[in-house]
Order: C-alpha cells, then sequence, then structure tokens
C-alpha cells in the first residue's frame, strides 16, 4: 500500500444499461466533484441498508456487494477514472454514500455517490502508473481496487504535486 497508507481504485463510472451513452457519468462526475455507480432504484432509499436491500430486491446479490464495498471505500482513497477521450483523471473521495434521485443522475445511471476531488486536469498519459493503465486495459464497468503497491506510491507522489 502507498506511502500514506491510502487505498487505489478504478473507477469506470459506466453504466450497465448500455441505453446510456459512454462517458456521460465520468462527465457528469467530473463536473459536480463526484464518483459513482449504477443502480436505479425504484425509489429513493433513505440509508444504506434500505438501498442494499433493494439493490437485492431490484437487481441481483452482485449490485448489493459493489454498493456495499463502494460504501465503505475510506475518505481519502485516490481513485482513478477514464473520460469518453481516453484521458485519465485522478481523483480523492471525500464524504458518505448517497443516493442521488435527480433526473440527471438517473439518465447517466450514476445514482450510487460520494464526493470527490478531482484534479482539475486529466494526468498525462505518460504519468499514469502502469498499474493504473492496465486495469482499465482489461475493460470492465466495475468499481475495482487497484492492488498495486508501486501505483499507489505513484499515485500518491502525483497527487501531491
Amino acid at each position: 500500500m502507498a506511502s500514506d497508507d491510502v487505498p487505489l481504485f478504478r473507477a469506470p463510472m459506466r453504466s450497465r444499461d448500455d441505453d446510456v451513452a459512454d462517458g456521460a457519468g465520468v462527465e457528469r462526475s467530473l463536473r459536480h466533484g463526484l464518483c459513482g455507480i449504477g443502480g436505479r432504484l425504484a425509489s429513493a432509499p433513505s440509508s444504506l441498508a434500505e438501498a442494499i436491500d433493494a439493490a437485492v430486491a431490484q437487481h441481483d446479490d452482485r449490485l448489493a456487494r459493489r454498493l456495499e464495498r463502494f460504501a465503505e471505500v475510506p475518505d481519502g482513497a485516490y481513485v482513478w477514472t477514464r473520460d469518453v477521450d481516453g484521458h485519465f483523471w485522478l481523483g480523492r473521495l471525500g464524504g458518505p454514500w448517497r443516493y442521488d434521485d435527480s433526473e440527471e443522475a438517473r439518465s447517466v445511471d450514476l445514482v450510487h455517490v460520494r464526493d470527490c476531488r478531482w484534479r482539475p486536469e486529466p494526468t498525462d498519459r505518460s504519468l499514469v502508473p502502469a498499474a493504473v493503465r492496465a486495469t482499465f486495459a482489461r475493460g470492465g464497468r466495475n468499481w475495482q481496487r487497484i492492488r498495486s503497491e508501486v501505483g499507489a506510491d505513484e499515485t500518491a507522489e502525483l497527487w501531491s504535486r
């Protein structure tokens, strides 16, 4: 783990709903200082426990587990995402899980959110840690822990610049 003991995550913020345009969730997240995952619910839950129960009932156990893992990540964790143009963005989580029931959040299926402080500009690809690039190269739509001590150290170094 990084010298400052902060975990590192991949946050593609890409809906499992194929009707949602690629990049829409990332664009909204960068604009509003958010990080999140999809999984629209029929009505806004009042708590994480209610959201997890609704996720099981309306989707499946996998969404419920993803939601629980996302909510448990400590504040200050580093997150990487990539926009539709392939640019890498580095951020840090800063706040608890909440359900965003706004029309805009529902339209891009990024309803389970946390505050995230993103760097103001994308990171030059040559500076993105190899472990981060490799994780994104594998593809997928899942929120994912990046287990690379070197990648975490390089990310912490980038953040401190």
